[in-house]
């Protein structure tokens, strides 16, 4: 089997505003083959860039747009390919979006692998499509404690059984955030899980934290048994994580924004975060999540993958998650969070057990395919 051809495809909603919501434009991976085989991925970046970063012509010798680089090679060789793609980019960018467009196509070169051989991603990674891995709803806080709380209640009632909340106008004011952390406990009861993402407090228009801040809050939030605080520091900073995470009475998470192990290796030891979160279509791949996650499961902490996006990376992350000894969550958006390109870019989309686990599918790949009517209405190019 050879690779012919490495596409992506740019698509969006008609209106993009400026808010945090990933789900409004998507850059599709797309690698054909010469046996008919397709593979379905996601870079989780710019699409821009994303097809850039795959359309360049050569400039160098490690200065190499993906197509060139992967034209002609066994799509089944992915280790291989991944050292290849990622040498002969080295002068455009060795982190950032080249790495986000390196994982759309690793994402496809798996999902192909699982076709060919008529086995699901997971089973070819050590895993199994009967693993339970416990869904989140991730959603965007309310306009105030009601609403979000309102918010909580739904997703509880729609089968979730651990509740995320993050962005907007959360890390502002101390009163208003206790109110929605307190509306969350109240709608969700006792015993459920919940998760509160500062965002570094970039949206809320304010001054972003510093480690002073953030402990202050996770001492506050301590009270409400929060089970973890989520990016309270902006990505850059490594000494005032590690402050706040020798300090903080609650788990501190991060971990979206980086780029291979060698970001995490950092996020582990220098930083000493509590819970680690890669974002498949960002990190390298499926391919380079696995090495991730094995580093932390050898350093006792769980692996979490991130997932604000389409079904593409919801589909990649699940596989993982189904294969690694360290899951304990999987991050999904809840009903009503995304627009069109999250609920119906793929089929079949999410569905949860009598337990709010994610069902995994059984079938060969990722065990998705793409929504040709989403998927050609909402292509720009």
């Amino acid at each position: 089997m050879k690779i012919t051809d490495v596409e992506v495809a740019y698509l969006k909603i008609p209106s993009i505003s400026e808010i945090s919501n990933g789900t409004q434009d998507v850059a599709v991976v797309l690698v054909h083959t010469d046996e008919g085989i397709t593979g379905i991925g996601e870079a989780e970046t710019s699409p821009h860039v994303a097809k850039a970063v795959v359309d360049a012509p050569r400039s160098h010798s490690v200065m190499v747009g993906l197509k060139e680089v992967l034209v002609g090679e066994n799509p089944l060789d992915i280790e291989r390919l991944w050292r290849k793609m990622y040498q002969a980019t080295i002068y455009m960018g060795r982190r950032g979006a080249v790495l986000h467009a390196i994982s759309g196509v690793d994402i496809a070169l798996w999902d192909i692998k699982g076709k060919a051989y008529g086995q699901p991603v997971c089973d070819l990674l050590g895993g199994s499509t009967d693993a339970k891995v416990r869904a989140y709803a991730s959603a965007l806080f309310g306009k105030d404690g009601v609403e979000t709380a309102e918010k909580a209640h739904r997703y509880k009632e729609a089968g979730y059984t651990a509740f995320k909340f993050g962005w907007m106008d959360f890390g502002f004011h101390e009163k208003s955030d206790r109110a929605h952390v307190e509306g969350v406990r109240n709608a969700v009861g006792p015993d459920a899980p919940i998760m509160f993402d500062v965002g570094w407090a970039y949206d809320s228009g304010g001054p972003e934290w510093d480690h002073t801040t953030a402990l202050r809050r996770a001492n506050i939030f301590a009270d409400y048994d929060i089970y973890w605080l989520e990016e309270p520091l902006h990505p850059d900073d490594w000494d005032g994580y590690r402050e706040l995470c020798d300090r903080s009475p609650v788990r501190i998470a991060a971990g979206e924004q980086m780029q291979t192990i060698g970001d995490f290796r950092d996020l582990v030891s220098r930083a000493n975060l509590d819970v680690i979160q890669p974002d498949v279509a960002r990190v390298g791949g499926i391919t380079e999540t696995m090495r991730i996650a094995a580093y932390c499961y050898a350093h006792r902490k769980p692996c979490v993958p991130h997932h604000f996006s389409t079904g593409i990376l919801g589909a990649a992350s699940i596989h993982v998650n189904a294969s690694i000894p360290n899951s304990i969550f999987q991050e999904t958006p809840a009903p009503g969070e995304g627009s069109i390109l999250n609920t119906d870019l793929v089929t079949p989309g999410v569905q949860l057990d009598e337990d709010g686990c994610i069902v995994i599918p059984k079938t060969p790949g990722l065990g998705i395919e793409l929504n040709k009517d989403v998927f050609d209405k909402y292509r720009v190019e």
